[in-house]
């Protein structure tokens, strides 16, 4: 069952279970500070393929077999996969998915993909329309840079409000199975828009959208800061987490004891060249995956505010001068003895 809570939320009074999950990272993810953690690391950002978007593909069906592996769950007991990417149509997600032959939701939400294939996983399980659902998102600096910025041959120089865009993949199975993690509630976002029109400076862009979520959360759940363990956004980096603080001030909110920010979690800014932090669909999900969950399974955590966030651009709206707004969905997680 589910309960509508306040504004943009949702409670689970049979809370749906975060079974297991997997991550596959490209080689500079793999040599960042929580390297050791991940399931796989390719040798190869090229994962075997010839281009980067069959890269891509290949994380994201290698990342879900990993998932459904450790929970011993078959393809033919999934009912239904979510999955996004950054890529024009989703192709790495249809393209990777395409041999498991799980009937799927292709979805797109920027970074913030997790949240949302994970906020929709959950609602489906508690509404009882499957036992186990995927969900599963990934990116590729490669193919990121080719579409979103220049041919990685152009060798243009970034400046330092820019991200680095993770080359991995996290893959999720939801069900009713119980596990150490269930996820109890989400609160879906709302698009944000300051407008901003940097593309280089996502965090900026995406900032407004996590505070208004963070915030939403608190409303609706009738919450504090101090109710959650941990507060931990996606992919606002360096500069998005300084907004991110001065917003919720001016609310009245101090979150700078409790945050998190993956995008300053897997690389080292000051020995890997990843200025203002790691960002894409394969950012959030993969720390959620090697880092977060972990700490939630045993315990350390016991109630952790999960906030992917997504920069909504696309290379039409920015080659026609349009801002960049922001989206965030807070999925909460918490801990089952």
């Amino acid at each position: 069952m589910k309960l509508v809570k306040g504004a943009q939320s949702i409670a689970y009074d049979r809370a749906p279970y975060l079974i297991s999950s997997a991550s596959v990272v490209g080689k500079k993810e793999g040599e960042g500070p929580i390297g050791e953690m991940f399931d796989l690391v390719g040798e190869s950002d090229l994962f075997g393929e010839n281009t980067w978007e069959e890269a891509e593909s290949t994380m994201q069906r290698e990342a879900c077999l990993l998932a459904m592996g450790k929970a011993h769950v078959s393809q033919n007991q999934v009912r239904y996969l979510f999955g996004g990417d950054l890529l024009r149509q989703g192709i790495a997600t249809s393209m990777g998915v395409e041999k498991l032959q799980i009937p799927m939701f292709g979805l797109y939400g920027a970074c913030s993909t997790s949240g949302e294939a994970l906020a929709l996983a959950s609602m489906s399980v508690a509404a009882g329309y499957g036992e186990y659902i995927l969900a599963v998102t990934s990116s590729h600096f490669g193919s990121a840079e080719k579409e979103f910025r220049f041919p990685l041959s152009y060798a243009n120089q970034r400046p330092l409000s820019a991200h680095w865009t993770v080359t991995g993949s996290g893959a999720f199975l939801v069900g009713k199975k119980e596990s150490h993690v269930r996820i109890s509630g989400l609160t879906v976002g709302k698009i944000v828009d300051y407008g901003l029109k940097d593309s280089q400076n996502m965090g900026a862009c995406m900032a407004p959208a996590a505070c208004d979520t963070i915030w939403q959360n608190l409303q609706d759940f009738g919450r504090t800061p101090e109710d959650y363990s941990r507060i931990i956004t996606g992919d606002l980096g360096y500069v998005g987490q300084s907004i991110l603080f001065d917003l919720l001030l001016e609310k009245g909110y101090d979150i700078r004891g409790k945050h998190l920010d993956c995008g300053m979690t897997i690389f080292d800014q000051q020995t890997q060249d990843t200025h203002a932090g790691g960002s894409g669909c394969g950012c959030a999900a993969t720390v959620l995956s090697v880092y977060i969950l972990p700490k939630i399974e045993r315990g350390e955590w016991e109630r952790v505010l999960f906030v992917p966030t997504g920069a909504l651009m696309s290379t039409v709206s920015y080659n026609e001068g349009a801002s960049v707004p922001g989206i965030a969905h807070a999925i909460v997680l918490e801990h089952e003895a």
